[in-house]
């Protein structure tokens, strides 16, 4: 990694607006280094706290000038290396940031700092009957989640952060505020720049503050679990509640090996089978009935037992099993490196793109559970290494570049949600061609200098073939 050349500039010209908010020491830096793979941790050279967006202004004209690069960092939890300092510079954390600016219960809208994390925006809107749905499992801050385009599990009923992001504040490379978008709920004014800013991992410009859609709090929530003798059936099952418009908030999927672990972490004694895990949202009479004609397609789908549950004490003990599936996960292995990774293919596609990344996990030794978002083609392998054995090491990346291209080849992408980061970045020309070309102009019109979360999303060499 090359240190800018002009670092220790503009280190003492931070040091003048920041104080002892722009730090220089191992610890601090180390820290803001890698996400929770922590794969290739790429330490900046110094980490700016911001307060404000003027101070994030001034922060990447300041950096702009001296061309030092500039990596944004919400709340570490990206698994792709989104945040590693591929270039060395400077990482500006926009945890303090954290202000809840405006609540607007009868727009169904909240306008957030970048800081404030999804468990936080949901605690102060208790009172209010409304709910920020966009749940990636980790407490991610707010526009971490927009930077990497998030979703999770309420997606099949609520969208992505994509869909959920009316407008924003952005901090461009020379240190140019712009706003984009309204809070209108739709718009056919110029080019979406809101869209093109959301999961572009700070590689466009600095998100500062973000609108974002609210829903009301449903009346009531059932649960259920279903096991099935194989993913196939499992994933008709799925197809066939969508095809039939159920209003259904989360549908889950997991592996007879997450199962195992599950049970095992969790206490519980769900069959050693794939399982289906499902919730209903809306008035007590309409999620029976969406539950029953659930359990009907489950059953006609081979399911072999449909269990729902409305408390709150029995939902909990039902949906315990998918809440605690990365922490079941790596207990299989203890001690082991957790790599995370994911995929999303066409819905038709899902039980073959999973059944074949089973045996090939399989056939290469490399213990992964499984899980996804079944309800739009995405799903996730945990692999679980010894990083101390090249061996494994190389075969578990050997499994992973197999599986994205073949979801690639399915139709899908290589990532569904993690984002792309430095991880995922050589699969970009596979799965978009004289596309990249484009998304590497846009780059280079609004950073010119390459100073934005450097090498990542666009390889280096579509950059340099369009300047």
């Amino acid at each position: 990694m090359r240190r800018p050349s002009n670092l220790d500039k503009c280190v003492v010209e931070l040091s003048k607006l920041l104080g002892e908010r722009l730090s220089t020491s191992a610890a601090v830096r180390e820290h803001h280094g890698h996400g929770v793979s922590d794969r290739r941790g790429m330490e900046p050279d110094a980490v700016a706290f911001a307060d404000t967006a003027n101070e994030v202004s001034r922060i990447t004209e300041a950096c702009h000038r001296h061309n030092v690069p500039i990596i944004a960092f919400g709340a570490g939890t990206s698994v792709e290396d989104q945040v590693a300092a591929a270039q060395g510079g400077v990482c500006i954390d926009l945890s303090r940031m954290n202000n809840l600016v405006e609540i607007r219960p009868q727009d169904m809208l909240a306008v957030v700092e970048p800081g404030v994390t999804r468990k936080a925006l949901n605690q102060a809107l208790r009172d209010t009957g409304l709910f920020f749905p966009i749940d990636p499992g980790a407490d991610a801050s707010i526009g971490g989640m927009a930077a990497t385009r998030a979703s999770g599990t309420n997606a099949v009923r609520y969208g992505t952060m994509r869909d959920n992001v009316l407008a924003l504040e952005v901090v461009l490379a020379n240190g140019t505020i712009i706003r984009t978008g309204s809070r209108a709920q739709k718009s056919a004014a110029g080019y979406d720049l809101t869209g093109l800013f959301v999961g572009s991992e700070g590689t466009l410009g600095v998100i500062t503050e973000l609108t974002v859609k609210l829903y009301g709090i449903p009346e009531a929530v059932s649960v259920a679990v279903c096991p099935f003798p194989s993913l196939v059936q499992a994933v008709d099952a799925a197809i066939g509640i969508k095809q039939l418009g159920l209003s259904v908030a989360r549908m889950e999927l997991m592996d007879t090996v997450q199962m195992q672990a599950s049970n095992a972490y969790s206490h519980l004694s769900h069959p050693l089978q794939p399982c289906l895990f499902f919730e209903f949202h809306g008035s007590p009479a309409h999620i029976a009935e969406q539950s029953e004609i659930a359990g009907s397609v489950c059953k006609d789908c081979g399911g072999t037992e449909f269990t729902a549950a409305e408390q709150a004490e029995e939902r909990n003990r039902l949906w315990t099993a998918r809440h605690d599936a990365y922490f079941a996960a790596t207990a299989l292995r203890p001690g082991a490196h957790a790599w995370p990774t994911d995929v999303c293919v066409p819905i038709s596609q899902l039980a073959r793109c999973i059944q074949e990344t089973a045996e090939d996990l399989e056939k290469e030794g490399i213990l992964a559970p499984i899980c996804g978002h079944v309800g739009d083609g995405n799903f996730h392998a945990l692999l679980l290494l010894d990083p101390e054995d090249a061996d494994e090491m190389a075969r578990a990346e050997t499994v992973s570049a197999r599986l994205v291209e073949r979801a690639i080849a399915m139709g899908g992408t290589c990532t569904g949600e993690h984002g792309v980061g430095l991880g995922k970045m050589k699969y970009m020309p596979l799965e978009h061609g004289p596309a990249l070309s484009a998304m590497a102009a846009l780059k280079t019109a609004l950073d010119p200098k390459g100073l934005l979360n450097p090498g990542k999303i666009i390889p280096h060499d579509y950059v340099v073939s369009i300047l």
